[in-house]
Protein backbone atom coordinates (compact mmCIF):
# COMPACT_ATOMS: atom_id res chain seq x y z
CA UNK A 1 0.00 0.00 0.00
CA UNK A 2 3.20 2.08 0.49
CA UNK A 3 3.21 3.11 -3.63
CA UNK A 4 -0.36 4.18 -3.62
CA UNK A 5 0.30 6.82 -0.76
CA UNK A 6 3.62 7.37 -2.32
CA UNK A 7 1.26 7.88 -6.22
CA UNK A 8 -1.41 9.97 -4.33
CA UNK A 9 1.13 12.42 -2.49
CA UNK A 10 2.62 12.97 -6.02
CA UNK A 11 -0.53 13.35 -7.98
CA UNK A 12 -1.91 15.86 -5.19
CA UNK A 13 1.26 17.62 -5.77
CA UNK A 14 1.20 18.04 -9.39
CA UNK A 15 -2.18 18.86 -9.31
CA UNK A 16 -1.66 22.42 -7.95
CA UNK A 17 -0.56 23.07 -11.44
CA UNK A 18 -3.45 24.87 -13.21
CA UNK A 19 -3.15 22.98 -16.38
CA UNK A 20 -1.91 20.04 -14.97
CA UNK A 21 -4.83 19.81 -13.45
CA UNK A 22 -6.95 21.32 -16.22
CA UNK A 23 -6.04 18.18 -18.38
CA UNK A 24 -6.45 15.43 -15.34
CA UNK A 25 -10.48 16.50 -15.20
CA UNK A 26 -10.79 16.62 -18.75
CA UNK A 27 -9.37 13.64 -19.14
CA UNK A 28 -11.43 11.99 -16.03
CA UNK A 29 -14.43 13.23 -18.27
CA UNK A 30 -13.40 11.67 -21.42
CA UNK A 31 -14.12 8.18 -19.80
CA UNK A 32 -17.69 8.73 -19.27
CA UNK A 33 -17.69 7.47 -15.72
CA UNK A 34 -19.16 10.18 -13.31
CA UNK A 35 -17.86 8.59 -10.40
CA UNK A 36 -14.61 9.02 -11.84
CA UNK A 37 -14.94 12.69 -12.38
CA UNK A 38 -16.18 13.76 -8.89
CA UNK A 39 -12.91 11.50 -7.79
CA UNK A 40 -11.14 13.35 -10.16
CA UNK A 41 -12.81 16.64 -8.49
CA UNK A 42 -11.99 15.36 -4.98
CA UNK A 43 -8.17 15.33 -6.15
CA UNK A 44 -8.12 18.25 -7.65
CA UNK A 45 -9.73 20.14 -4.63
CA UNK A 46 -7.31 18.08 -2.02
CA UNK A 47 -4.53 19.83 -4.01
CA UNK A 48 -5.72 23.06 -4.00
CA UNK A 49 -6.42 23.38 0.01
CA UNK A 50 -9.16 20.83 0.63
CA UNK A 51 -13.08 20.84 1.26
CA UNK A 52 -12.92 22.91 3.51
CA UNK A 53 -11.10 25.76 2.28
CA UNK A 54 -13.22 25.21 -1.05
CA UNK A 55 -16.22 25.73 0.82
CA UNK A 56 -15.38 29.20 1.66
CA UNK A 57 -14.39 30.12 -1.67
CA UNK A 58 -17.65 28.74 -3.04
CA UNK A 59 -19.76 29.74 -0.30
CA UNK A 60 -21.21 26.24 -0.58
CA UNK A 61 -22.21 24.14 2.69
CA UNK A 62 -18.71 21.90 3.40
CA UNK A 63 -20.94 18.97 4.37
CA UNK A 64 -22.64 19.03 1.36
CA UNK A 65 -19.50 19.70 -0.77
CA UNK A 66 -18.21 16.50 0.48
CA UNK A 67 -21.42 14.30 -0.30
CA UNK A 68 -21.62 16.08 -3.91
CA UNK A 69 -17.52 14.99 -3.98
CA UNK A 70 -18.21 11.31 -2.86
CA UNK A 71 -19.06 8.38 -5.38
CA UNK A 72 -22.47 8.88 -5.49
CA UNK A 73 -22.50 12.31 -5.64
CA UNK A 74 -24.84 14.09 -8.16
CA UNK A 75 -24.16 17.36 -8.01
CA UNK A 76 -26.14 20.26 -9.68
CA UNK A 77 -25.02 21.84 -12.51
CA UNK A 78 -24.77 25.19 -11.15
CA UNK A 79 -23.15 23.55 -8.09
CA UNK A 80 -20.86 21.97 -10.07
CA UNK A 81 -20.24 25.17 -11.95
CA UNK A 82 -19.63 27.30 -8.99
CA UNK A 83 -17.26 24.18 -7.55
CA UNK A 84 -15.48 24.12 -10.96
CA UNK A 85 -15.16 28.69 -10.61
CA UNK A 86 -14.02 28.55 -7.51
CA UNK A 87 -10.74 26.13 -8.57
CA UNK A 88 -9.88 28.31 -11.26
CA UNK A 89 -12.01 26.28 -14.23
CA UNK A 90 -14.92 26.69 -16.03
CA UNK A 91 -17.34 24.18 -18.23
CA UNK A 92 -17.55 24.03 -21.62
CA UNK A 93 -18.89 22.24 -24.65
CA UNK A 94 -16.69 21.11 -27.56
CA UNK A 95 -17.44 19.13 -30.71
CA UNK A 96 -16.78 15.53 -31.13
CA UNK A 97 -15.61 15.78 -34.75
Amino acid sequence: MRKSKVYQADLIESLREPREAEEYLNAALEEDDSELFLMALRNVAEAQGGVAQLADKTKLNRENLYKMLSEKGNPELKSLDTLLHALGFRLAVTATR
